[in-house]
This record gives C-alpha cells, sequence and structure tokens, in this order.
C-alpha cells in the first residue's frame, strides 16, 4: 500500500476520482476499526468501490475469492487490469458457505457501508500464519512485486473509470469469473452462464436422446444397461466412502490424525490410493461377474455416458440452485461430449486404439488440467487451517473426504477404460501395497505432524491461559473460586504430543464443564466452545493482576411493561468478554447493545466481545428480562471475563515456566484472565 500511494504521487497521469488508502488496526477485535470508519468517518458516504487487502499466508498468489455483491464491473475491472490474475468463483462460494472459519473487512464494507468491493488474499504457507515464524524475512519480495503490480492496475482502472461516479447504476446480477492457469481470467454474467448450461445440458439430452429413441426392444434395452451402469457407479462411490471414512475414521480413534500435516503426500499415498483402489475393484468385479462376455467397446461406450448424465444432472442442479460454480460442470459436461463427438467413429470402427486414446486425452486435457489446479489451490488453503479448526472436526476425515470427491472427480471419464483394458490386476496390486505400506508407517507413528524445521516450520498452536475463576450466588457472596493455566490446543490432536514431554499435561487435568454457568465457566475471547470441547486445566496459584475488573449492579427497575432493567458499569483491561444466561423461565428481551436487540449464540448464552483504548471510561450498559414467575434461583447469570494481552500483566511466573518447556515444534500463546460469575 506504501509503494502504491508512493507511486500514484509520483505519477502525472491524473485521475478522475479519489483513492483513500485505509490503514486499519483491531482486525482481531472483531474487525472494529473497519466498521469505525465505515459508520464514523466523514469520506465514508463518498465511497463507490474498495480493494481489501488480506491474508491467510505468507506469500504466494493473491487470490480474488469475494467480489460484490452484484457489481460485474468491478470484476471486469480487474479482468482488463490485473497482469497476473489467480481468482475463482468458487472460492468466493466456498467462503460465504462458512466453511472456512474466519472473516474480513469486506464483510463489514458491504454489509454496514453497502459498497461494493473485491477481496484478495495471500494464501500461500498458512501453516506459518499467526505465529513467530510470520516474520518479513519470509515474505518472498516476488509475491508483493506482483499484488502490487495487479493493485495499482486495478486502481489506475478505477479512479479513471466512468462507472465509479456511478457505480449503483452499473448493479445487476451476479458473475462467472475464474482465472486459466493464471494467463488471463474468464468473466462473464451468471445468466448468461444460466443459458449457457441449459443449452449445454440440451444438447446431452440431444445425444443422449438419440439413443433412446430407437426401436423399441433396443431402446428399452439400453435404457435398463443404463440404469445397471449407473447402479454399479453408485455402488462404486458408496463402497468407496465406506471404505475411505472407515480408514480415516480408524486413524483419528488410535490417535495418529494428522499424520499428513507435515508431509502432504501421506495423505495421498493413504486415502488417494484406496479410493482408486475401491473404485477400480468395485468395476473390475461388474465386469467380471456380471458383464462376462460382453462387448468391451459397448461398455466402454456405456460407463461414458453414464458419466456424462451424472455430470449433467449435477450441472442443472448446481444451476438451479443459482451457484456461479455450475460452470465446472458445464466444462465436464461440454469438453467430454465434444470430444466424445470428435472420436466416436473412430471408436466405433476400430475400437481403442492409441490413436483413440490420444485423441480422447487431449480432448480431456483443459478440464482435468483445470480441475488439478483448482483442488490443489483448494489443498492449499485447507491443509493449514486443519491445524487450527479445534478438537471436535476428525481433520483426517474432512481430508479423505476432500481427497475422495477429487478422486471420484479426476476418474469420472476413465472408468470406462476399467471395461476396456484387459486386466486391472498390476494396477490394483500397485495401489494396495502403497495403500497397505502407508496405513502401516501411519499407524506405526513414523510421520509427526509438527516441524521446526527453519526452513519449512509447521507448528502445532496452543493457548494457554492463566485463569482465576470467582463464581457468586444470589446474595452476593462467594460460592466457589479456583486458579489454574486453562490449555487448548487448537488441533483434533489437543496436546497428546505434548504429554510426553511434560508429563502433567494429560487427562488427569481434563476440564469439566460447569453446567449453570455461561459457555461452561471458561474465559473463551470468542464463543468457539464448540470447537474446542476438549481442554485442560492445570491447578496453579491465584493470579493478582493490577488492573483488576471492577462490576457494579448500578440499577435495577421495573419497567411498566412487565420487565426488569439491569444497569451494569464495568470498569477493567482492554479486553474483556461478557456472557449473559438467562435462567429457565427468564427471557432477555432487549438491551443497551448493537440495534438493542439481543443475538443469542450456539447453546442460548449471549456473548459480547468488549474492547476499549487505554483511557476509557468505564462501561456502562443495560439489560431487560422478562419472568413468567420469581425464581429462588434469580433470573439472570452474567460473567465478566478480563483478558490481559500486553503489560505487566500480561504473564505469570508460573504461565512463563510452563510455557518453556513446551518443545520447539510448539507455538503457545498465553496470557493471564478472570472469570467472575454472579447471578442476579
Amino acid at each position: 500500500m506504501l509503494e502504491i500511494l508512493n507511486t500514484l504521487s509520483k505519477s502525472s497521469d491524473p485521475l478522475q476520482h479519489a483513492v483513500i488508502f485505509l490503514f486499519n488496526g483491531a482486525e482481531e477485535n472483531i474487525l472494529q476499526a473497519s466498521h469505525g470508519f465505515i459508520t464514523q468517518h466523514r469520506w465514508a458516504k463518498s465511497i463507490r468501490a474498495f480493494i481489501n487487502l488480506e491474508a491467510a499466508g505468507v506469500g504466494g498468489k493473491e487470490l480474488v475469492f469475494q467480489t460484490g455483491p452484484e457489481n460485474p464491473w468491478l470484476v471486469q475491472a480487474y479482468v482488463f487490469a490485473a497482469k497476473h490474475p489467480f481468482a475463482s468463483v468458487v472460492a468466493q462460494e466456498v467462503f460465504q458457505s462458512g466453511i472456512i472459519p474466519a472473516d474480513t473487512d469486506f464483510r463489514i464494507y458491504r454489509d454496514f457501508g453497502n459498497i461494493p468491493g473485491i477481496d484478495l488474499a495471500f494464501i500461500e504457507n498458512g501453516y506459518i500464519y499467526h505465529t513467530k515464524y510470520d516474520t518479513p524475512d519470509r515474505i518472498l519480495t516476488d509475491s508483493i512485486q506482483r499484488a502490487g503490480d495487479n493493485i495499482l492496475g486495478m486502481l489506475k482502472y478505477l479512479a479513471t473509470s466512468d462507472k465509479l461516479a456511478k457505480s449503483f447504476d452499473y448493479r445487476h446480477g451476479n458473475v462467472v469469473f475464474f482465472d486459466v492457469f493464471g494467463l488471463f481470467v474468464l468473466a462473464y454474467p451468471a445468466r448468461v452462464g444460466t443459458i449457457m448450461n441449459y443449452i449445454i445440458t440440451a444438447v446431452t439430452v440431444l445425444y443422449l436422446g438419440k439413443k433412446i429413441l430407437q426401436p423399441r426392444n433396443r431402446a428399452i434395452n439400453y435404457m435398463k444397461e443404463l440404469s445397471v451402469a449407473f447402479g454399479f457407479t453408485l455402488l462404486s462411490w458408496f463402497s468407496t466412502l465406506v471404505t475411505v471414512l472407515t480408514v480415516a475414521v480408524f486413524i483419528s480413534l488410535i490417535g495418529r490424525s494428522l499424520s499428513w500435516y507435515n508431509h502432504f503426500y501421506v495423505s495421498i499415498f493413504l486415502y488417494g490410493t484406496a479410493a482408486a483402489a475401491k473404485l477400480i475393484l468395485v468395476h473390475t468385479l461388474a465386469k467380471k461377474f456380471y458383464y462376462k462376455n460382453r462387448n468391451e467397446q459397448y461398455l466402454g461406450e456405456m460407463f461414458f455416458d453414464v458419466s456424462l448424465l451424472v455430470w449433467s444432472i449435477a450441472l442443472v442442479l448446481i444451476t438451479q440452485l443459482g451457484l456461479c460454480s455450475a460452470f465446472i460442470c458445464a466444462m465436464w459436461v461440454a469438453f467430454p461430449l465434444l470430444t466424445k463427438l470428435l472420436t466416436y467413429r473412430e471408436f466405433k470402427q476400430k475400437g481403442a486404439t492409441i490413436r483413440f486414446v490420444m485423441i480422447y486425452m487431449l480432448g480431456m486435457f483443459i478440464p482435468y488440467l483445470y480441475i488439478m489446479y483448482l483442488t490443489w489451490t483448494i489443498f492449499e488453503m485447507f491443509i493449514p487451517i486443519m491445524g487450527r479448526s479445534g478438537t471436535e472436526i476428525p481433520p483426517d476425515v474432512v481430508l479423505a473426504a476432500f481427497i475422495l470427491s477429487s478422486t471420484v472427480i479426476l476418474s469420472s471419464y476413465f472408468l470406462n477404460f476399467i471395461y476396456l483394458a484387459k486386466s486391472t490386476k498390476k494396477t490394483l496390486i500397485t495401489l494396495t501395497t502403497v495403500f497397505g505400506v502407508t496405513l502401516i508407517l501411519v499407524c506405526s507413528g513414523v510421520f509427526f505432524p509438527y516441524s521446526s524445521d527453519s526452513a519449512n516450520p509447521k507448528p502445532k498452536r496452543v493457548f494457554l491461559q492463566h485463569v482465576s475463576r470467582r463464581f457468586y450466588g444470589l446474595n452476593g457472596n462467594l460460592v466457589k473460586s479456583d486458579s489454574g493455566i486453562w490449555i487448548n490446543g487448537l488441533d483434533y490432536a489437543g496436546i497428546s504430543h505434548i504429554t510426553p514431554h511434560i508429563p502433567e499435561l494429560n487427562d488427569t487435568i481434563r476440564t469439566n464443564c460447569e453446567d449453570k454457568a455461561p459457555l461452561c465457566g471458561f474465559p473463551w475471547i470468542l464463543p468457539v466452545h464448540f470447537l474446542l470441547r476438549k481442554n485442560w486445566y492445570l491447578p496453579a496459584a491465584e493470579i493478582s493482576p493490577t488492573n483488576p475488573v471492577h462490576f457494579k449492579l448500578l440499577a435495577k427497575e421495573q419497567m411498566p411493561w412487565d420487565s426488569t432493567k439491569l444497569t451494569f458499569e464495568v470498569s477493567g483491561p482492554s479486553h474483556m468478554s461478557l456472557y449473559i444466561r438467562p435462567h429457565e423461565g427468564s427471557t432477555l428481551s432487549s438491551w443497551s447493545l448493537g440495534d438493542g436487540t439481543p443475538v443469542a449464540n450456539i447453546g442460548g448464552d449471549y456473548f459480547v466481545f468488549y474492547a476499549h483504548g487505554l483511557r476509557a471510561v468505564a462501561w456502562r450498559f443495560w439489560i431487560e428480562l422478562k419472568a413468567a414467575e420469581k425464581h429462588s434461583d434469580g433470573m439472570v447469570s452474567l460473567a465478566i471475563a478480563a483478558h490481559y494481552f500486553f503489560g505487566e500483566d500480561q504473564k505469570s511466573p508460573q504461565l512463563y515456566a510452563l510455557m518453556e518447556r513446551f518443545p520447539n515444534w510448539t507455538f503457545p500463546s498465553g496470557w493471564v484472565c478472570t472469570y467472575e460469575l454472579f447471578v442476579f
């Protein structure tokens, strides 16, 4: 941004529109700075478009993973101006589905500013993102140069565009966009894509319909054979799914998950070979026992038709759902169908000759190359995320499902070669041997998930919070208190790999959920306890921060509409979390936060993250509750957690000492917390 600003300031080319360079802080405080700017700054209402720069890694290509909404002209600006394009509507739809546990300023500008924009992010090497290894020397200058070329080109294009002044006039529909191997971008309106998809489907219907519109006996026979072949294809998918997921669950249960985290090829050798072998085995058995002595050319053509039918059905369904990603299905129908029509006579007359295979492979080259290109991009994004996706989602199951899906897709139009081939015995033996050897090595623990290699580190992330907890009753008396170091491993393995190095960190100190306390009675900084249910609590000395929390009930009022209004005042460190749990029979009807309408998080608890500057006044807020009748245990429980992220209170001596004992392949983050629960 600084270099682009420098370049623009020295340029003699006039700009029609102003360019604002916004350097945001407080992103991890749930996007506070961007929200403050777009809702309060005097320039905010003059903005017509934005380019948001993000990172989920430390370099590589910067991926365009969100655009719009509904502003095709912005995508066209990227198409015309980006020198080194890397963009995909698939990434946009995956990100906006919520599968990836992340958020960006794009949402704030879009939802609170009603401004269209483009979201770009570096995605390479997410293993070290937000760790001690995430240092300037690891950022490739090529990546910065590449991003600078693209963004400067876009800025110049937008700042001299007539469309920018009246951007809302050009707001119409979504756009399908994707780069072709980084060379250029194809982009067209979604409505055009819908028309193309249905035209391709219609051509497929004509192709298959021609085979149905035969003499009645032949047509019935073809329909029957197509149905049986379709059934065998579904059976092969289902049995492969069961096999691969069984292996993944077994690996997870024996404590060997993430064995591929530091060695990606292990996942291919384990799950990829299992998937390929099972697919081939099912169809080999079908050929040997059901299709015994049947014409091989006829079977090859039949299973090609099945693949075409499957992709056509997928094309129609995804198009009907309004997803722009349907272009992938369109590609997997159009190219194979065109290839088939070009090679039909050759195959009919001479069978699967070398010339036929060469033409067939050439025709399938583009869709296969593109799907591998896209698959690699998805893996590059998702694999590192598995190292910070929580203790509840088995990463081996997720990755196995990804690899299984990729195998099924890539095998689509090659299943027919199983029926054309004389034997699949050698292929099956090879795949089974590779799978068996890899499984034995994984089970024996040969592949350690993490690495402290300075050239290519892949650390394990751990949060440690030295917390003192106090639970008060309805009359204000202290019911219970304790103190300990609360430990959260951010991946599925928890702390199992750390226990041999620090023996006292084992399952004897697993936490128990405080059922009557919001969020189980622990100081979550974000409401993600559903992802990190396995945590540990090592008893430790009580802590006394120099800037403790002061929590006061200022007023209790009975409102005319049969509700009770409670007004509170809180002061403490710069980062605090408030948790509210209405008791049974009580309802939180209103509060002074946000737009006044309370929004519950998971489990019916309400979560508020509060951050302030160093000289902020005490925080005052009120909540309003309705209760059907009086309860002896009160109407509501409120808990306030304080997080000491910096300064003299950040780490206790015990926390320092424990973190020093962690092995060098871990990245432990630690801070001091307090948790106080009150009942009213």
